[in-house]
């Protein structure tokens, strides 16, 4: 990214009317998380070139990223209206909506993300219909099948009963780590393993259009205290591997997905540990690190690191399920431990995912998590104090 950026730079120095250089050196400093200077170079390429469909798009993944939502949306429209068919600005610009809150506008555009090459990759092609709400299923069988993150297919599952509600029977569709957590969901006749062969059905659904399909605004979220359970033959395992209590668990999670091009969710390890108090039994939940910080973790001795013996998330919901307090960065442990109705504090960068919208405390989601938000410096230290005092009056509390 360096050596982009430099180029990006001497292009504009040899061409500095070059909006296309001011545009793509505005998207490298996005990666970069300076996102002023990003807003700065993107504003200079819209002078140059008012026109650039491309610069009005990127504009507005700029101004998403400074809690800027309002000024995003103008240029994602900006976008659109130049490129009518601009797929990433519509699917962008929905993500800006729910973000604000305003899913009725929100979740119908979203609709847009398989018109986008990230998305289309997962869209399936099935000769039955997709179903988003508007026919009547009773009586048929439906398939809802997953599309992106564990997480999402967490999350999301809960409307899994609201559709056998309709007089459907449902089959879901999940990744094998899945599939054991969601075989306890009310509503799902069957469970199936994603990528296998799938019994009959006679419509389907992606887990991600289901909120469109119910037309879920934010005060219509099903967000019953629990819908997952864990298993009772993984909680005896595990309790009897945890041991004798002698004080409060705390599960802690604090790195993300490596697969994830840009992490700003993730935190180290070193840092959050500065910031752990005494008093407490922290129980990691992470199931996989990187080498180093898997030797790293187990220096720790007041952190617990059982990573190669969680096989999939049945294993992870027995944990939460054991544990007084999960804490996690954004990342598939929130939505199990939400999805069990346990005290999950959520560790949020400056600028969250949309689905924690851009100020709350609380979650309309999971009524048992609480959030966590860094302040416009986007270090995690006031974060983790905030944390830490909660925790010590926790402490007080029993």
């Amino acid at each position: 990214m360096d050596a982009a950026i430099a180029s990006f730079e001497k292009a504009i120095t040899l061409k500095p009317s070059l909006a296309e250089a001011h545009c793509n050196l505005g998207n490298a400093l996005i990666e970069r998380a300076q996102y002023d200077a990003a807003l700065a170079s993107i504003d200079k390429s819209i002078a140059l070139n008012p026109d650039f469909a491309v610069a009005h798009y990127n504009r507005g993944n700029a101004l998403i990223e400074l809690k800027q939502v309002g000024a995003a949306i103008e240029s994602f429209d900006r976008a659109i209206t130049l490129m009518p068919n601009f797929a990433s600005a519509w699917g962008h610009k929905a993500l800006a909506l729910l973000l604000s809150g305003d899913y009725e506008k929100g979740l119908e555009l979203y609709e847009w993300r398989w018109q986008q090459e990230d998305v289309k990759k997962h869209q399936r092609d099935f000769p039955q219909p997709l179903w988003l709400g508007k026919e009547s299923i009773a009586g048929k069988t439906i398939l809802l099948h997953s599309e992106q993150g564990l997480g999402d297919i967490i999350q999301f599952s809960r409307y899994v009963k609201r559709v056998a509600e309709l007089g459907a029977r449902v089959i879901l569709e999940a990744p094998d780590s899945l599939v054991d957590l969601l075989r306890k969901l009310e509503g799902a006749s069957e469970v199936v393993v994603y990528d296998t062969s799938l019994p009959d059905f006679d419509c389907h659904c992606p887990l991600l259009s289901l909120p469109l399909a119910f037309k879920t605004t934010v005060s219509t979220i099903p967000s019953s205290s629990q819908y997952l359970y864990s298993d009772e033959a993984k909680l005896a395992q595990w309790s009897d591997r945890l041991g004798a209590k002698t004080k409060p668990r705390i599960g802690i999670v604090w790195r993300s997905s490596t697969a994830h091009k840009k992490d700003i969710r993730s935190i180290t390890l070193s840092e959050l540990a500065k910031h752990l108090p005494q008093g407490f039994d922290y129980i990691s939940l992470q199931k996989e690190l990187p080498d180093t910080e898997e030797f790293t973790v187990r220096t720790y001795p007041n952190i617990r690191y059982f990573g190669p013996k969680i096989k999939d998330f049945s294993d992870t919901a027995a944990l939460c399920t054991l544990m007084d307090i999960v804490i996690s960065i954004d990342t598939s442990v929130v939505h199990v431990a939400g999805a069990l109705g346990k005290p999950v504090w959520v560790l949020l960068p400056y600028a969250a995912d949309w689905r924690w919208f851009s100020d709350r405390e609380d979650s309309p989601w999971y009524p048992s998590a609480k959030l966590y938000r860094q302040d416009g410096t986007r270090e995690w230290a006031s974060v983790l104090e905030k944390v830490k005092a909660d925790l010590i009056a926790f402490s007080n509390t029993i």
